[in-house]
């Protein structure tokens, strides 16, 4: 079905209107052999707060942006090899329902769907993907991820030394080997994690020892595991401003 696809015309004309909400700031997306496979708006656990991002799988490629205007202009492009896509279920907890994460060397993030079945559809269409990569490749799937972040909402005090609060002075840190909220005391120290950046990054000092003393398996944090466990902030608060994981804290 995609490889009839590939070269249609139809294909060809979504591709481009794809482009074309995305603006100049946004990179060329027509290729051959690429298939647009679907697109949809799924709410993305940020750093402060749920938000809602357009999401458009292609049979090679994931690409989320901002919604400026529905349907008509996107910002804030951000392309994903599928390739290097792995996906865990999350559980159903309060407001938050029909979620997965996607995990990624460079980075991981929760996102939900607005129904059950919307969820299994967009969770199918990204393995069937993925496994098709991947058999044409003859990689084998990733077993390394970038953390996901816990919200800032999920944590009053530092996470690793449960003593310093949080106040408009103290701000909230994350580390980025295990995403976990932190002081700036708990996270003055930089480690190179080659998979998220070329520059060394903040991370917590639990997590710095196990590097250093070369424990890193111990270190990585199974978000998929423990995301579940963990108070959720409400779906009710979407707003339209940029991604706060990409901040520099």
């Amino acid at each position: 079905m995609v490889d009839r696809l590939a070269n249609s015309e139809a294909n060809t004309r979504r591709i481009s209107i794809v482009e074309n909400c995305f603006g100049a700031a946004g990179q060329p997306l027509t290729i051959p052999g690429r298939v647009l496979i679907g697109e949809g708006v799924l709410t993305k656990l940020c750093r402060k707060k749920p938000k809602a991002r357009q999401f458009f799988l292609f049979n090679d490629i994931l690409v989320y942006g901002n919604i400026v205007i529905q349907k008509k202009k996107y910002n804030k492009q951000h392309i994903i090899p599928l390739e290097n896509v792995t996906i865990d279920s999350i559980q159903d907890e309060g407001d938050l329902r029909n979620g997965w994460l996607i995990k990624t060397p460079t980075k991981s993030f929760a996102v939900y769907a607005a129904t059950a079945t919307e969820k299994s559809e967009w969770m199918n269409h990204i393995n069937k993907c993925v496994s098709d990569l991947l058999s044409k490749s003859g990689k084998t799937p990733s077993n390394e991820h970038a953390a996901v972040w816990v919200p800032d909402s999920e944590a009053t005090v530092c996470m690793r030394c449960q003593k310093a609060k949080f106040t408009p002075v103290n701000r909230r840190h994350h580390c980025r080997k295990c995403g976990f909220v932190v002081c700036g005391p708990c996270s003055e120290k930089r480690f190179l994690l080659p998979s998220q950046s070329s520059k060394p990054v903040r991370i917590c000092d639990f997590c710095y020892d196990l590097l250093s003393s070369g424990e890193m398996a111990a270190c990585q944090s199974s978000r998929s595991d423990s995301y579940s466990q963990s108070p959720k902030s409400s779906l009710n608060d979407v707003s339209d401003d940029d991604d706060d994981e990409d901040s520099s804290d």
